[in-house]
């Protein structure tokens, strides 16, 4: 049985993702990784990560984050996170990737973080 859960939403446009456990080696890993492929074969570039429930990662589930991220700004897109508990926070600090990514502290923000970024463009 599988110790993540996720749950796909949609504000505004956006794909927000709230996963629920652990992004562990194995098969946690694997589900991201075909929810954030999925997303990119419907088109929906645009992604926000909730973390907000994640109650552990490993090194294989930070490479998934970052593998996402890489695979939605190649497919034109891009992935933020959203509400990182302290423990993972403290992983993606030490392992420098904190400052890789868009990180906002409310949905909200990181939905319309898009639109900022889109009218900066146009």
């Amino acid at each position: 049985m599988s110790s993540l859960s996720i749950t796909q939403r949609q504000m505004d446009g956006v794909n927000i993702l709230d996963l629920d456990g652990k992004i562990l080696i194995g098969e946690t890993n694997r589900q991201l990784h075909e929810a954030i492929y999925e997303l990119i074969a419907q088109g929906k570039n645009r992604v926000v990560l909730n973390l907000e429930k994640v109650l552990a990662i490993d090194s294989s589930g930070l490479g998934e984050i970052v593998a996402s991220y890489s695979t939605l700004a190649k497919a034109g897109g891009n992935l933020k996170l959203v509400n990182i508990p302290t423990r993972v926070t403290d992983i993606m600090t030490v392992t420098k990737l904190y400052t890789v990514f868009d990180v906002y502290d409310s949905e909200s923000e990181a939905v319309n973080s898009f639109e900022e970024r889109g009218s900066a463009a146009a």
